[in-house]
């Protein structure tokens, strides 16, 4: 079994383990929902396509456009869209469309081609674990029906919490739809419904429901439902409906194995589509500002969960989109929240504007106030970016201080240097620059000292201080900067990450095909073969994780294809295996960099010559860097030593092979 993963999900396999022993689905199953489900038609039932060519083309379900450039392949069983990048197989569009688990994603698929799913016989511990898991769930979905039913059939709960709820305008299926509830001022109003039909006591306590001297922990509150991605209550807020001080003015639920705050994001289950639809989430603090929102038709909107917002909350809407709105409340507290929330976001790759609503409003009175047109052009008028935000919210204090000024200039550079992507930094850099009148230069200078110093401190963290100095990547250098480049770039001429990369786009096309009939050698291990010397002088990072991971599991016998990628734990190796995958006949232009290819096929049958010719290239223009480096070690030798000896000998015979590789390419060289 656990061969027959590993060559399904490689690396994956060990991310999805655990899931797919808790869901006991058997391998066999899994495997035929794989060979089984269609992406053409499983697709279809959300997208319109229509036929272009070999492809199926339709309007883009993951972000709004007007020009369709989304593409299904039935031949390699893929989607990809051109606009936004989204791209995989039929089991990653449910999980991305959805919001469904691997498991949660084979079980809709199975239902929908009528796979009767086989369950492996779990053991007694997992079946104990699996079995606590759903009766946590079902304690849960009874506390919430409970609630509801105290909110509009009990007459404290239409006199008390119903009365609040219109109070604040929700409308009735607004209150329906959040399956909104009520917990009356009495000691053990919910224990003993629980108690009585036979609840068990323990989950009660571990859910926080229940309190250790058998008194309901919710109490004369109004209680909103949280719910899990699939819609599953996991946990309940409730928030206090009394005027004293010393009750605090919001519970949560305690955590368990199914709640966790600091994972989870109020309204995410109501709001996902809209999100996607709009490519961007508006992000709020409370549970009232959310449903508001909904109400009001602006339906992109989640709240942190009674919690500071963490990383795993950013990286749940990063699942949907890049793009997030925070809103906060004018005081010190929300400005406070905005700026920690913003850095958050930004170290994330994601894209954030702040608005910060007039002083003594949040959201639900401000929309209330206004009205959704005006809440929605307040938005659009004072949606600022980070840069923008910082320098109004601290610029003022610094007009007449120089001091001042450093400190919001560093208060700032700070917050750039948490983007990880290059080009988004020196676009930020550029920015502030010309915002606050500061030499480009004096930022980048200032920004790459703090990145540097968080690699540093990162891997000493990790007792890896003595890594690889390579990894301390800084942001765009200015002109005179450049001129002083690393020794790596004196050697390396013009780049060769269009070789690089071409090689693995063979790799994953054509990888798992014959290159040789006779001795039964796939292109991947040829291509292994003839380049594999060389992968210390790949010039891309991204290109060299790429080729050791597959280097790795050809080792151990795994087939790497197109399939093997679809469904890899990285991310990025996902996305370029199916960008690679889709671009059409997306081979390197050979001719503007003087390389003619000598191949007359159309490119999906010509992989053996394209093989063969990019080796060759691959090995010339390697070899000169070889080369180029041997040279500089033969300058900085004692020329009367043994090792220079051996090195001038290495570096003739290396001399010859370039020339050997010349004459093959046509290449007269001095």
């Amino acid at each position: 079994m656990l061969l027959w993963l590993s060559k399904w999900f490689g690396p994956v396999f060990y991310l999805h383990l655990s899931i797919l022993l808790l869901f006991m689905i058997s391998r066999n199953s899994i495997d035929q929902v794989l060979e089984t489900a269609q992406t053409e038609e499983v697709v279809g039932n959300y997208v319109n396509l229509k036929r272009r060519g070999v492809n199926l083309i339709g309007l883009c379900p993951f972000h709004d456009e007007k020009t369709p450039s989304f593409t299904v392949s039935p031949a390699k069983n893929i989607y990809k869209c051109f606009g936004c990048g989204q791209g995989g197989g039929a089991v990653n569009f449910i999980m991305d469309h959805e919001g469904y688990s691997f498991p949660e994603a084979i079980r809709y698929l199975a239902k929908m081609y009528n796979i009767d799913l086989e369950e492996t016989v779990p053991s007694p511990e997992e079946e104990a674990k699996s079995l606590k898991k759903d009766s946590l769930f079902i304690v849960n979905e009874f506390s919430k029906n409970h609630f509801i039913h105290n909110l509009h059939n009990t007459q404290a709960g239409v006199n008390i919490g119903l009365s609040y709820f219109k109070e604040r305008g929700f409308r009735e299926k607004t209150i329906k739809d959040f399956e909104l509830g009520f917990a009356p001022d009495e000691y053990a109003n919910l224990t003993e419904n629980a108690l009585h039909k036979s609840y068990n006591k323990e989950f009660l306590l571990e859910l926080g429901l229940s309190t250790q001297n058998g008194r309901d922990f919710f109490r004369n509150r109004v209680i909103f439902p949280i719910h899990n991605l699939s819609g599953k209550a996991i946990g309940f807020g409730g928030r206090a409906l009394t005027n004293d001080k010393k009750t605090p003015k919001y519970l949560n639920s305690a955590e368990s194995e199914i709640y966790n705050k600091r994972k989870s994001l109020y309204a995410l289950y109501f709001a996902k589509t809209a999100i996607r639809k709009e490519d961007s989430c508006i992000l709020v603090e409370g549970y009232t500002d959310v449903i508001s929102l909904h109400q009001a038709g602006i339906q992109n909107v989640v709240a942190s969960s009674g919690t500071a917002l963490t990383d795993d909350q950013i990286k749940l809407i990063k699942r949907y989109t890049q793009n997030v709105v925070v809103i906060f409340d004018g005081d010190p507290a929300g400005i406070n929240a905005a700026l920690r929330g913003m850095d958050l976001i930004l170290a994330q790759n994601m894209y954030v504007k702040i608005v910060i609503l007039p002083e003594n409003h949040d959201p639900d009175s401000f929309l209330r106030a206004s009205g959704p047109a005006a809440f929605l052009g307040f938005l659009e008028q004072n949606s600022n970016d980070f840069i923008l935000f910082k320098s109004k919210l601290l610029g003022d204090k610094a007009k007449n201080d120089p001091v001042a000024k450093v400190r919001v200039l560093k208060d700032i550079v700070q917050t750039i240097s948490k983007v990880p992507d290059p080009l988004a930094r020196s676009t930020y850099i550029k920015e502030c620059s010309t915002i606050l009148q500061i030499d480009e230069s004096v930022l980048i200078s200032e920004t790459n000292k703090l990145i540097k110093n968080e690699i540093k401190q990162r891997r000493f963290r990790e007792g890896l201080e003595e890594g690889r100095q390579n990894d301390l990547s800084v942001v765009v250098e200015p002109e005179q900067q450049k001129k002083a480049s690393s020794q790596k770039e004196q050697f390396t001429g013009d780049t060769d990450q269009h070789l690089e990369k071409q090689l693995l786009h063979l790799m994953i096309n054509y990888g798992d095909k014959l290159y040789d009939e006779t001795n039964e050698t796939y292109v991947v291990d040829f291509l292994l073969e003839k380049t594999a010397e060389f992968i210390p002088y790949f010039e891309s990072e991204f290109y060299t994780r790429l080729i050791i991971e597959i280097l790795d599991q050809r080792k151990k016998k795994v087939t790497v294809d197109l399939k093997f990628f679809m469904n890899h734990s990285d991310e990025s190796f996902r996305k370029f295996a199916i960008d690679e995958s889709t671009s059409m006949y997306n081979y390197a232009n050979w001719s503007e960099k003087g390389m003619e290819l000598q191949t007359q096929n159309m490119p999906d049958l010509n992989y053996k010559s394209e093989s063969d010719q990019l080796t060759v290239w691959f090995h010339y223009r390697k070899l000169d860097k070889i080369i180029s480096e041997n040279l500089k070690r033969l300058k900085e030798i004692d020329p009367s030593s043994e090792d220079y000896i051996i090195t001038l000998k290495i570096h003739q015979r290396l001399l010859e092979e370039k020339k050997e590789l010349a004459t093959v390419l046509n290449i007269v060289i001095s």
